[in-house]
């Protein structure tokens, strides 16, 4: 039959930051490719791809709680959760935030009123500022999963 998806996990401390690090992260990703970008824009754009990916599939496997069937890190979980959120989401996305904001401020003169030329500073802090608060969130579901291994607590929910 088909997987029953349990309210439990979804209506969870993790499951509600992780809806929001997908959401506020296409946010980000989108925002960055949907304008013109260059340079280290490109590595931020990786990252963020890279880390919205991994979270829908950890996302997707804690919603159906499929994770045992994953070699290796499924017995693994919350552990596999914690290294993560900590190093992978808050590590890149503060990267492509600090990269994102650095492009804004380098595109700050072309918000002055009579710039007639396309302005891409509106884009770049709305990227670092989607960019910041994933990063947060992240950094909360990697200390919730933290403070449940610290409690010798072996699952997610």
């Amino acid at each position: 039959g088909s997987p029953n998806l349990p309210r439990a996990s979804l209506r969870s401390p993790l499951g509600l930051l992780r809806l929001g690090q997908l959401v506020l992260g296409a946010a980000f990703w989108v925002t960055v490719a949907a304008h013109r970008y260059e340079g280290a824009a490109h590595f931020a754009l990786f990252a963020a791809v890279l880390v919205w990916l991994l979270t829908l599939v950890l996302f997707g496997l804690s919603l159906l709680g499929r994770w045992a069937l994953v070699p290796w890190l499924g017995s693994r979980w919350l552990l596999t959760n914690l290294v993560h959120d900590l190093v992978l989401g808050v590590g890149l996305y503060v990267a492509a935030t600090g990269i994102m904001g650095y492009k804004a401020k380098q595109k700050s003169y072309c918000s002055l009123p009579g710039y007639s030329q396309h302005c891409l500073y509106s884009a770049y802090l709305s990227a670092s500022v989607c960019g910041g608060i994933t990063a947060c969130l992240y950094l909360f579901s990697g200390l919730y999963c933290l403070s449940r291994r610290c409690r010798d607590q072996r699952d997610i929910i």
